[in-house]
């Protein structure tokens, strides 16, 4: 006597539809988590008023790049990571040489993008040299002796008599610079990596 046995459903065929409905779930889910922890962190940076340019560094992306995988992960990472991490841990900032560090005031006005000069670029741009001034109460400073334009940046004066003509403080100088800290980054990461597994399973059952 020959027997035979038969699933109805196919159990094998079952099994293989929830591999694939697993996989699909996973990734959808690391998708979503790293485009909110980006989100996240670009919110905070923002909040912090660390400026418009930051945040955009914040980038993310989920592995495998293409197609589905019950393992897959999602990085988020900052294109400038030793600034924020600056500003993360609250760092103790010196003059790699040893010497000042060169902290441009309003009157110095900015280069392009928006970035900060240099002291050395600054005189470059303006065509006028820096002079030093020690003050033992309080920084020390780099003055330019010209005047403040109509936008309160300092220039050459063009006056010939002296009329208008001032010391115009463009950087202070300070021996280090202790960033507090602003930011809390593992915070929203530790929040977003929380819900990852409820986030499987509801992608999981939007994906039957």
């Amino acid at each position: 006597m020959k027997l035979s046995v038969e699933f109805s459903p196919d159990l094998v065929a079952l099994l293989e539809q929830e591999i694939r409905a697993g996989e699909r779930a996973v990734t959808a889910a690391m998708k979503s988590a790293g485009a909110a922890l980006k989100q996240d962190w670009r919110e905070q940076i923002t909040r912090a008023g660390l400026g418009h340019r930051l945040p955009r560094t914040i980038r993310n992306r989920t592995y495998p790049t293409r197609g589905d995988s019950i393992n897959a992960t999602a990085l988020v990472w900052s294109n400038a990571p030793e600034i924020l991490n600056a500003h993360d841990r609250g760092a103790l900032i010196r003059s790699k040489s040893g010497f000042w560090l060169a902290i441009p005031t309003e009157a110095a006005g900015k280069g392009r993008g928006g970035a900060r000069l240099s002291p050395g670029e600054w005189e470059r741009r303006r065509g006028m040299r820096l002079r030093f001034i020690y003050r033992r109460d309080g920084p020390s400073l780099l003055v330019a002796d010209g005047r403040l334009n109509t936008r309160g940046l300092g220039v050459a004066s063009r006056s010939k008599t002296g009329r208008g003509r001032a010391t115009v403080p463009i950087f202070l100088l300070v021996p280090q610079v202790k960033l507090r800290k602003r930011l809390d980054l593992a915070r929203d990461a530790e929040r977003v990596a929380r819900a990852v597994p409820q986030l499987i399973v509801e992608k999981w059952v939007e994906g039957r």
